[in-house]
């Protein structure tokens, strides 16, 4: 196997499956990307068993073959080449030499038959999503998973397809962010599956604005086709909770806020929040808020800001960091505050299919 590549090529594509190696790995095939040289294109693969991701990039083949070879200390070594056209040649035995300007680098590798196929989608449910939907959606959820791996259903995103929707719902116990999609599919096709972390972690790289991913499904396998790259990944199996049943019933009182607004006041009010009780309380009266946090042994901070508002007075108290994370992902200019009373969730909305329930937290007087 022998090819030339820039650099830049040669990086790119490395960087895009480099995630997925996994850094602790009794099996050393599982540390090796997968190269594989042919059609003036160079292939990528890695995996852990779990996800596994493809990708490849132009190159000039001068002879055709595959090999693996280490893939952190590979990506090390071409960060650092200098800028120019990077020559590979891979002997019998899986040594790879690399020649770059005056530099020389000689690495042993593995053969291609040790590395574990990524899964086959003969006869797998197609859905076809456009990249910016599926972005969005992941963009407005991923947040909220949960990485308390007791629960291990809750470590992932939960993604239905029924009634013509995409619905993507995250949830730790004790927030849940929810978005739906219109989607085309046929009835046939309808099913429920819960995407692990590491999945999205990578599918959040992948995606862009433009375009459409096509999603392969068989029972307990996904796979996420973005133009020249294939993610694929085990489901996690289990039942996914009734995220319904959290979502309260009719709110009594909604203030409308500046999203930015919000978001900065509370990242300033929470730089006292105590490490104890870790909450911001918003103390609401004819519009406006008071946002306030206090920590007994360090001092306090309240900051007030115009909102529109005309309900009763009222004050409830949130985990600042989780009133946080939506408020950074969204892109609104206002969002909604549905309240019920001090004890029930808050729902955050916007103008659209989004919806964030969270948990408030017990407040001292």
């Amino acid at each position: 196997m022998k090819f030339r590549i820039s650099k830049e090529a040669f990086l790119d594509g490395l960087q895009k499956v480099q995630h997925v190696v996994s850094s602790r790995t009794t099996l050393p095939i599982l540390s090796n990307v997968l190269m594989v040289a042919k059609d003036g294109r160079i292939q990528f693969t890695t995996t852990d068993l779990d996800v596994g991701i493809t990708g490849s990039v132009e190159a000039q083949i001068d002879k055709e073959g595959a090999t693996t070879l280490p893939a952190k200390r590979l990506v090390s070594i071409v960060r650092e080449l200098p800028a120019s056209e990077v020559e590979v040649s891979v002997d019998s035995k899986n040594h790879a030499s690399i020649r770059c300007g005056p530099s020389f680098f000689k690495i042993i590798g593995l053969s291609e038959a040790e590395f574990p196929p990524l899964p086959n989608f003969q006869g797998s449910k197609e859905f076809r999503i456009p990249q910016q939907v599926l972005r969005d959606g992941l963009r407005k959820t991923s947040y909220a998973i949960s990485s308390d791996e007791t629960r291990y259903v809750l470590n992932g995103i939960f993604a239905s397809f029924r009634d013509g929707k995409m619905t993507l719902v995250a949830t730790d116990g004790r927030r849940l962010a929810m978005v739906d999609s219109d989607l085309e599919f046929p009835a046939s096709h309808e099913t429920d599956v819960i995407i692990p972390t590491k999945a999205v972690q990578e599918l959040q790289r992948l995606l862009g604005e433009t375009g459409d991913v096509i999603v392969k499904l068989t029972d307990n396998q996904i796979s996420f086709a973005i133009g020249d790259n294939l993610l694929a990944s085990k489901l996690i199996e289990g039942n996914y909770p009734n995220y319904r049943q959290v979502i309260p019933g009719d709110a009594l009182e909604r203030v409308i806020i500046a999203r930015e607004a919000l978001l900065d006041t509370v990242k300033r009010v929470s730089l006292l929040a105590s490490d104890k009780s870790n909450s911001v309380k918003l103390v609401f009266s004819e519009n406006q808020i008071e946002v306030t946090a206090n920590s007994p042994d360090v001092g306090e901070a309240q900051e007030v800001m115009d909102v529109i508002y005309q309900g009763k007075p009222m004050q409830i108290a949130f985990n600042p960091e989780f009133l946080q994370a939506p408020l950074r992902n969204l892109e609104t200019n206002d969002v909604y505050l549905d309240l019920i009373d001090e004890m029930s969730p808050g729902v955050l909305r916007i103008e659209g299919t989004f919806l964030y329930v969270l948990m408030p937290m017990r407040v001292t007087h």
